[in-house]
């Protein structure tokens, strides 16, 4: 496995009990955890057996701390996590959803010490000593003009090492709003777009690559996604010849509580695209997908998605294109199990559902 950087925010996730609407619990007690894309990736690489190293800006004080000690207790990295005198602790609030009532979100990040911390504080030849993969992710460059550029300095640093770099782009449409005279997708197009020469690896859904290309409304194929996926990924790799791989993580939502899972990788040595768990070769593709009818928590299963086939494609016993995306498939179906951002399902529990052990009896 190869060594890993990750680069965002943590923060503090604010939960209110069960299914209660916060303002049910308001004033009243919330569950607190840690959360964050970027970190969510870096946990989950870590806790698969990978070498991960996770790097941000921190307020010093007692909160931040234990965010520190969370990321070391599975193995992350965290000696280039800079504490900072200036700034905040992020925070975002979730109120769960359930059946037809969606999960709700609410940001309080402004200010952030990861926000306001500029690149020129951070020392990029000790981050990518030893490094091979970058991860970044739509979301830190979202927070703040400064953590656009950031992220455009890490991904800079990155490539002038010779560090691959992967970018989920987790479109966040309550963030984007830095530059007032843009409208939030519009800069995010943007500002993505302008990493696209340096990146390997794109985690995007069909209608974001498309409105990369320019296309903003492309035909999603019906009941099929594959071939319009194949489409926009092809065209996008035929403009970028540094990206090698292009994914996505199919979803199709019958209420907030039932979903069906997929996943979907373009492979630039193929030209193929490899579709999971039903196989590339299936007629409908939903026929095989992963069926979750009682979710715990959907926060931060795409990160698990994106950390699996990470991993799976610098794994030896995992690493062709079909095989890593089964991997990461399995990864983003069993995140929806785990209640929290941070996926904790081992990687034996993951290679068992691959090889087909979706029964969820209880293991004596």
């Amino acid at each position: 496995m190869s060594r890993v950087v990750a680069l965002g925010e943590i923060m503090a996730r604010f939960s209110s009990p069960g299914f209660l609407r916060l303002g049910q619990c308001m004033p009243g007690s919330l569950e607190v955890l840690f959360a964050g894309a970027e970190a969510s990736v870096a946990m989950s690489i870590a806790h698969l057996g990978g070498e991960a190293a996770f790097v941000t800006a921190l307020p010093d004080h007692a909160i931040a701390d234990a965010c520190v000690a969370t990321l070391r207790a599975v193995g992350v990295d965290t000696r280039q996590i800079i504490r900072t005198p200036t700034g905040r602790l992020g925070l975002y609030f979730l109120e769960a959803g359930a059946n037809q009532r969606p999960t709700q979100v609410i940001y309080d990040r402004e200010g952030s010490a990861v926000a306001i911390t500029p690149p020129e504080a951070y020392d990029w030849d000790a981050i990518f000593a030893d490094a091979q993969w970058l991860v970044i992710s739509g979301i830190t460059p979202a927070i703040s003009a400064i953590g656009s550029e950031l992220t455009r300095v890490a991904v800079e640093q990155a490539v002038r090492r010779g560090v691959r770099v992967v970018c989920d782009f987790n479109y966040r449409g309550k963030l984007w709003r830095w530059d007032p005279a843009v409208p939030p997708r519009e800069l995010a197009i943007r500002t993505i777009a302008k990493l696209l020469p340096s990146l390997d690896l794109l985690v995007a859904g069909t209608d974001e690559i498309g409105e990369l290309l320019g296309h903003p409304q492309p035909d999603l194929g019906g009941n099929d996604p594959r071939p319009a996926f194949a489409r926009v990924a092809k065209e996008l790799a035929a403009r970028h010849s540094r990206l090698n791989w292009v994914a996505s993580t199919v979803r199709r939502s019958r209420s907030a509580s039932r979903h069906q899972l997929g996943g979907m990788l373009w492979d630039r040595a193929t030209d193929a695209v490899h579709a999971a768990p039903g196989g590339t070769e299936e007629a409908d593709v939903w026929r095989g997908a992963y069926e979750i009818d009682q979710m715990v928590d959907r926060i931060g299963t795409g990160d698990a998605f994106t950390a699996g086939l990470l991993f799976g494609l610098t794994t030896p016993e995992w690493s062709s294109p079909d095989r890593a995306l089964s991997f990461a498939t399995a990864a983003f179906c069993l995140a929806h199990s785990v209640y929290g951002d941070f996926h904790f399902s081992t990687r034996a529990e993951i290679e068992a559902l691959v090889a087909g052990d979706a029964s969820g009896r209880v293991q004596r």
